[in-house]
């Protein structure tokens, strides 16, 4: 089998890595010529997984035709808010019906549009078969064959444990689900709440409030996810508390780092600009609170930071409000 992976971040080159391990011919896209002469040189992707050395398998390419070439799965794992163009590049290579599996989590700022959304539109005409992977899985830990979980959201059963079976590995287990707006969501949103459980460890608000912003964040999640469709369920496993807990609460969580360092009183743009990878949560932030408006969904957490991030608002006094909000029932 051979499976083009889209996309040469820590993310997908550690998800090629691990499929490598399991036999599969990879083909690798990366954006740079000097990126792809470097993993062949060295067999190492030094800007985003160093010291880790890449599986033989594994074929780096900037060419778009030939990592697509007699590919029988196409891994997707580029930030979202460049993942429609990147569909358009791609659309003549892919065949009809290609698998394209995705991998990468927000939502596009400009349309509030999910992945699976861009793919049906970008897509549709060669009617791909779509499965969003999603959970708790930081990319270091995946290369280093730790244990791991992730979910499968798609909505072909068969597809999802097809996939399910082709992605797991002694170290990396894979659960199909067939809820694909709920997986999409999770894992998402999370990097909104990640912000704000970094931005109050900053701010050293401590341990409760932190636990707090988790377990309230989760019920924004499945609030704005039961308005778009998705089961309520699918919030409380991995692609939903799962990635949340882990990306609140982890040291290696880009965006925890941000909110981390917002807290700090470090300007959001200074933040963004010393940055060497995607915090998706940004952006995704702008796409959630415009989102809630359009549902007319509560989100307070994601509004307050919305404001902080975007309209200048003083932390603290954000905090204040959303704890002297009227009182009710959980």
């Amino acid at each position: 089998m051979k499976i083009a992976v889209i996309g040469g971040g820590s993310w997908g080159t550690a998800l090629a890595q691990m499929l490598a391990g399991k036999g599969y011919d990879i083909s690798l896209l990366v954006r740079q010529q000097h990126v792809a002469d470097a993993i062949d040189r060295t067999r190492m992707n030094s800007a985003y997984l160093p010291g880790v050395r890449l599986h033989e398998n594994i074929r780096p390419t900037v060419d778009k035709a030939e990592a697509a070439r007699d590919a029988d799965c196409f891994l997707f794992s580029v930030p979202c808010q460049f993942f429609r163009a990147v569909l358009r590049d791609m659309k003549p290579l892919l065949p009809g019906g290609a698998v394209v599996v995705c991998s990468n989590k927000g939502i596009e700022v400009d349309s509030g549009k999910r992945v699976s959304e861009m793919v049906d539109e970008e897509l549709g005409d060669i009617a791909p078969r779509f499965a969003m992977l999603s959970g708790p899985s930081f990319a270091a830990d995946v290369v280093r064959g730790l244990p791991t979980a992730i979910v499968m959201g798609c909505a072909d059963a068969e597809l999802g444990r097809e996939l399910r079976e082709l992605f797991s590995t002694q170290s990396f287990r894979a659960y199909s689900c067939t809820d694909v707006t709920g997986v999409q969501l999770g894992g998402a949103f999370k990097n909104v709440i990640a912000i704000a459980a970094g931005m109050s460890d900053g701010l050293g608000f401590g341990d409760n409030a932190r636990a707090a912003l988790i377990t309230r964040g989760l019920a924004e999640m499945s609030r704005l996810g039961e308005a778009l469709g998705a089961r309520a369920a699918t919030f409380m496993g991995l692609s939903g508390m799962g990635d949340l807990v882990l990306t609140c609460t982890g040291d290696s969580s880009r965006n925890r780092r941000v909110g981390l360092r917002l807290g700090q009183g470090v300007p959001l743009q200074q933040i963004l600009d010393e940055m060497h990878q995607v915090a998706e949560g940004v952006k995704t932030t702008q796409a959630v609170h415009a989102l809630g408006c359009r549902l007319k969904v509560e989100l307070p957490i994601t509004n307050a930071m919305h404001a902080i991030m975007y309209d200048g608002k003083d932390p603290h006094a954000a905090w204040q409000e959303l704890m002297r909000r009227e009182l009710k029932e959980e």
